[in-house]
């Protein structure tokens, strides 16, 4: 009974803290998007002719990127809450690797956002990954083998000419009040991408004849899974297949159940707490129109194009089928709004 009333004392909270939120959660983010001068149009989305020819097992960075070959420990990356380090293979291509459980749903959404238009990292999923002069890890050492041998892991490839400039905001760029926007928020609901921070999102400059600032969703580790944040696990397929898409529809708007409130595990943090309940906007008061332009682009992949995603994370044959059927019911849902 005290357990009881403990979960629900929590549950009034965040209620109180929810309706606080609702009234707040706009507003401008006070951090400086872009740390040095850019260059070109900002872009997020480019209309993909292809979508039912594109290779979903390769994903943006195709055959010819896929990481092969030797690999030396460069540096150790501390940012985020999951452990990574960067590495070079023999032909000093630059690889950040990511351990743990984000790595294998982070290589499934980069492909599907990816696949509609939008941009997204060059992400391959490695079962075995030898890497030479391994130093120990702050982060991660526990999932390090002492040969340097890491399993499971995501390789984000780092492209010549394209560089990070800075950070953007869900709620002030340059695409606010756009379809394109609109179906990436919808995007995120449909794949349970519940961390939608804004030091998630990432802007690259591109250089050349014809310079750009492109507008990506550069941390996309969180999807899959459940629909707000728990810190127990991520990339859960019963939690995927249980979680609830539409919370709630009118004839001119749908609001997403991504992302929700947390967990009850999270909500004796109440810093945590209020600053995910901020983001519960973002899947709210989407207009119909964009949300059935968005479906009428994933209605164009195939069943086989939705399983070599899921595939190209090494999932077993028995969790490939069931998140695609999730997956494809999704969509079929938008489809009908």
């Amino acid at each position: 009974m005290r357990h009881f009333s403990k979960i629900n004392t929590a549950s009034v909270t965040v209620l109180i803290l929810n309706s606080w939120v609702v009234a707040n959660a706009a507003k401008r983010s006070t951090s400086d998007p872009v740390t040095t001068q850019a260059e070109g149009a900002p872009v997020l989305w480019r209309e993909p002719v292809d979508i039912a020819s594109r290779n979903l097992y390769y994903g943006p960075g195709g055959a010819t990127h896929v990481p092969s070959g030797s690999f030396t420990f460069e540096q150790e990356d501390m940012n985020g809450s999951n452990p990574k380090f960067d590495v070079a293979d023999q032909d000093s291509v630059e690889w950040r690797v990511k351990l743990g459980e984000e790595a294998r749903p982070e290589v499934v959404a980069s492909r599907l956002i990816w696949a509609v238009g939008y941009f997204a990292n060059e992400d391959y999923f490695m079962p075995v990954l030898h890497v030479q002069n391994m130093l120990r890890l702050k982060r991660g050492q526990n999932l390090v083998s002492p040969d340097g041998t890491v399993h499971n892991v995501r390789l984000k490839r780092h492209l010549k000419g394209h560089k990070k400039i800075g950070m953007w905001s869900w709620a002030d760029n340059p695409f606010t009040n756009t379809r394109e926007l609109y179906g990436l928020r919808v995007l995120m609901a449909v794949i349970n991408n519940w961390d939608l921070k804004d030091s998630n999102n990432s802007i690259y400059q591109t250089r050349g004849d014809h310079p750009e600032q492109q507008y990506v969703v550069s941390d996309l580790g969180s999807s899959f899974g459940s629909a707000g944040l728990n810190w127990f696990e991520k990339g859960n397929l019963e939690d995927y297949s249980r979680s609830k898409l539409i919370a709630k529809r009118s004839p001119e708007f749908i609001d997403f159940n991504v992302p929700s409130a947390p967990r009850v595990n999270v909500f004796i943090n109440v810093a945590e707490t209020v600053r995910r309940l901020k983001l519960c906007w973002l899947g709210h008061h989407i207009p119909v129109a964009d949300v059935r332009w968005i479906a009428s682009l994933l209605a164009q992949l195939s069943p086989e194009q939705i399983r070599d995603a899921f595939r190209a994370a090494n999932y077993s044959p028995g969790q490939v089928e069931t998140y695609s059927r999730v997956l494809e019911q999704r969509i079929a849902a938008l489809g009908q709004l």
